[in-house]
């Protein structure tokens, strides 16, 4: 494993993959944050840092019931990365879980999912 400053679990409790993700890092003995970006809020800078490593594409989860309830107009407004940022701030829910940010002095590393084979590789 390498040293690491910060790492951050970002979603939502009772989301399936945020509790899963959540009990694999227990599991390794990571330690790490959990921040509920529904009670805990976003930010800007936050979505914009994620935006460095991950596409809107990846971020926004266009398969969840948040994303099927926005009007048609909301939908074709989230391929503009500003309308995208203000939607994702307005409705947290739209965004895929879990986002996992891996920070230490020198990088950043940002993954938005999860499979045990996916943090193993990050934490090897």
């Amino acid at each position: 494993m390498h040293s690491t400053e910060s790492i951050t679990l970002y979603g939502i409790p009772n989301c399936d993959t945020v509790k899963k993700a959540r009990v694999w890092l227990q599991q390794q003995g990571i330690d790490f944050v959990f921040h509920n970006f529904k009670k805990d809020g976003l930010d800007r800078d936050t979505i914009e840092t994620w935006l460095t490593q991950v596409g809107l594409d990846v971020l926004i989860n266009r398969k969840g019931t948040t994303w099927r309830a926005l009007s048609d107009e909301q939908k074709a407004s989230c391929t503009n990365r500003d309308d995208a940022i203000a939607l994702m701030l307005a409705s947290p829910s739209v965004i895929k879980r879990p986002v996992l940010h891996i920070a230490t002095k020198d990088t950043q590393q940002v993954t938005v999912g999860f499979t045990p084979q996916l943090y193993q590789s990050l934490f090897k």
